[in-house]
């Protein structure tokens, strides 16, 4: 399944074109074009940085701790902001980088590490206790018994209620 991009490819290039190359102000572009200017810098930075590739859509990716710690410290010892570690790290947006720093203030290393997404794999399937080998005694063959008319009779009562429930159901419906 194929990722969902808002812009396309070309749209980006034509509105890098009409800043760099005919020297159209970026605010004036992006309110020409109806979206945010800070978009098409940091599309502009990307183009800077990887040439015409920064700007084709990628695969959602799954990033290392490792990678996550690096990029955390490298945006703290040299002071990036969030839109230069993008370019820098090639990570296509901030928001990725805002949750890894949350996750990392609130439960540090562990917080970066990769958690599997969706339901497990297998489901864990509660066993029924095994019978032992001993006989049972009076008082646990009694209880059984118990246990056993108790759900007998509940049954007993439920199908009564809906054998009443038909029956009243069809006396109003008779004239």
């Amino acid at each position: 399944m194929e990722k969902r991009v808002k812009y396309d490819y070309e749209f980006k290039l034509g509105c890098i074109n009409k800043v760099l190359k005919n020297n159209i102000p970026v605010y004036s572009v992006a309110k020409e074009n109806n979206f945010d200017e800070s978009t098409l810098r940091v599309w502009i930075k990307f183009y800077q940085y990887y040439g015409a590739e920064g700007l084709l859509p990628r695969k959602k990716q799954n990033y290392s701790t490792t990678f996550k710690q690096h990029v955390l410290r490298e945006i703290k010892k040299k002071s990036l902001s969030l839109r230069d570690a993008c370019v820098v790290f090639n990570i296509p947006s901030q928001a990725v980088i805002i949750q890894w720093q949350k996750r990392y203030k609130d439960q540090g290393n562990s917080g970066l590490e990769c958690k599997p997404k969706g339901r497990p794999k297998s489901m864990t399937i509660k066993r029924a206790k095994k019978k032992s080998d001993k006989p049972l005694t009076r008082e646990e063959e009694l209880l059984l018994e118990i246990e056993s008319l108790k759900c007998e009779n509940a049954l007993l009562k439920k199908y009564n209620a809906l054998v009443q429930a038909a029956e009243i159901k069809n006396l109003k419906r008779k004239p």
